[in-house]
């Protein structure tokens, strides 16, 4: 499908692995110009073979999107070498490394830096990016959350958290900026084949005696069974491909919303 995205760039924060990595190329696939904005210090190498594989023109620089001035100048640096920005998509995330079940299982000084990257990462990301737009009255924001921030997910506290406070920024920005035509969505995965869910099964089974620690794949299995209705993982292509599709034009009247790429997992009515 031409989903009409070929010369719009795209920034993507969290770009060089996981979910991040798989939206990049998406964009690429499409024919945008992409910047991936990563903490990953290969990013450039990264980016590059996208440009040689895709054929667009791409930028890979390291970011701390906990810094609200490295995020601004990334985004001089993005216009300045791409272009304007048309999309933004962060999907920086990191957890606490420890498991919940309950909360005290967790120190309060563990949920500072998870805070940070998922919750002030992305309102830097939104004040870089969203001046320009607002002057252009063209663009879309997506930001990666979670089930984990709707349902109170015992896994990781601070994670969950995080992932619920992103949620309703999303609703205040997609609010504020719509008079701009500015389009703002978060879209929530499930059980992701992602490193990060390989440290997710590392802090919960940290506790336990190691005889008794299920292998990695073992709990896998045991949960996407017990959770997910369509009784497989989601893919990092999966999530990248309703990214895609919610900054184009198709989905031109979605904003403020919450969509869920998640199996079935969380279903409301």
């Amino acid at each position: 499908m031409d989903l009409q995205l070929s010369g719009q760039v795209a920034a993507i924060i969290g770009g060089a692995s996981g979910i991040g990595l798989a939206t990049a190329r998406a964009f690429a696939a499409e024919g945008a110009p992409v910047a991936l904005l990563d903490r990953n210090p290969d990013v450039a190498t990264i980016a590059q073979q996208i440009g040689d594989e895709f054929g667009v023109s791409v930028l890979g620089r390291v970011l701390n999107v906990t810094s609200y001035e490295d995020v601004r100048d990334a985004a001089a640096a993005v216009e300045a070498k791409l272009g304007p920005v048309i999309h933004v998509v962060n999907t920086a995330a990191v957890g606490s490394g420890k498991g919940g079940f309950p909360f005290w299982n967790l120190e309060p000084g563990d949920w500072d830096f998870v805070l940070k990257v998922a919750v002030i990462g992305v309102v830097n990301t939104a004040h870089a990016f969203a001046e320009r737009m607002r002057e252009r009255q063209q663009g879309t924001f997506l930001f990666l959350g979670s089930v984990a921030g709707q349902i109170g997910s015992q896994t990781d506290p601070p994670y969950s958290a995080a992932k619920a406070a992103l949620l309703n920024f999303t609703q205040c920005a997609a609010k504020d900026l719509a008079p701009y035509n500015i389009r703002v969505n978060i879209l929530n995965p499930g059980m992701v084949n992602t490193p990060l869910q390989e440290r997710v099964y590392a802090g919960q089974v940290a506790h336990l005696p190691e005889a008794e620690r299920p292998s990695y794949q073992e709990w896998a299995s045991e949960k996407i069974q017990r959770l997910i209705p369509l009784n497989r993982w989601q893919e990092p292509e999966d999530i990248a491909d309703m990214i895609v599709f919610l900054a184009s034009a198709r989905a031109g009247s979605v904003t403020g919303q919450s969509v869920n790429v998640d199996g079935g997992w969380v279903m409301h009515w």
